[in-house]
């Protein structure tokens, strides 16, 4: 290679590299880097049958989400985000929102004594010991959050905390006309 050539192509794959980068990054511009599509959106919640954290001997399986829009919300005592997240689901639930919850890969008893301590926002938890149902759902880690709609389908999938920003301008709208079509299709 002449000397001219290797002096241009030494100073200008650099140049190319940037602008490849530049383009990449541009074509993402404005998207969530949180987002994580779900294999599951607009397909049922798998199915399960596990226990109810508050009381092993009663199962649970996708029935609790008929008829109701609800958050399914995935959570551990194991997991720090979880603590963080765990007064905006109290308000949440307050307002009227029904969630919920999947302990996810905990111990029963230190899972109990959370919600004991730091109030439940949850109208029901699934005690998901082993992790099936958060395999099943695709959880890449606690907390998850996914809206559910009346008839058990997924419809959207929050990863990370959900902090009250996240909820007022990405969940809400959503869980909103989530609960506006339900109401429509009645």
């Amino acid at each position: 290679m002449k000397p001219s050539l290797r002096k241009g192509f030494i100073f200008g794959l650099p140049l190319v590299l940037f602008l490849a980068l530049a383009v990449l990054l541009a074509s993402r511009n404005g998207e969530d880097p949180s987002y994580l599509p779900s294999a599951r959106l607009q397909q049922p919640v798998p199915a399960f049958s596990l226990s109810s954290l508050e009381d092993p001997e009663r199962m649970l399986d996708p029935s609790i989400f008929q008829g109701q829009v609800s958050l399914l919300n995935v959570w551990a005592t194991w997991c720090v985000s979880c603590l963080v997240e765990h007064p905006v689901l109290l308000n949440i639930a307050a307002d009227g929102v029904r969630i919920i919850g999947v302990n996810y890969k905990d111990d029963r008893q230190a899972a109990q004594a959370y919600l004991r301590e730091r109030g439940n926002p949850f109208a029901d938890t699934v005690f998901d010991e082993r992790g099936d149902l958060g395999l099943d759902l695709g959880v890449y880690g606690a907390p998850e959050t996914y809206l559910i709609d009346a008839q058990g389908r997924i419809r959207y999938r929050a990863v990370g905390v959900l902090d009250a920003k996240a909820w007022l301008q990405e969940l809400k709208p959503r869980y909103d006309a989530v609960r506006a079509e339900s109401a429509g299709a009645k």
